[in-house]
């Protein structure tokens, strides 16, 4: 890792990840291949001035799909490694929460 804005890719905004985020103070990240547990919460911290409770790293394993027109055409959907971040109850990510 050169810097700490190599571990983070992309903040994954779905149902599921609303929910954690209203119910358990959880927000999902996409981060990239070789991160730990221990750049992440550090990305996190430093990035968004929050602290950081747990972090818990999975691996999405890649997928086969088929493309809308022909749908004899299979593709591959790459994997990818995403965090699930715990914060303290009282922080809060502004990318997360939407319109206000």
């Amino acid at each position: 890792m050169a810097t700490i804005y190599d571990v983070l890719r992309r903040p994954i905004i779905t149902e599921k990840s609303n929910y954690q985020n209203a119910e358990h103070h959880q927000y999902v990240f996409e981060v990239s291949n070789d991160a730990t547990k221990s750049l992440v919460k550090d990305a996190i911290e430093q990035l968004f001035d929050v602290k950081v409770m747990q972090v818990n790293i999975l691996k999405v394993p890649a997928k086969r799909t088929r493309r809308a027109r022909s749908r004899r055409l299979m593709i591959r959907r790459s994997g990818y490694k995403k965090a699930i971040v715990t914060l303290a109850p009282d922080d809060t990510i502004a990318v997360f929460e939407g319109v206000k």
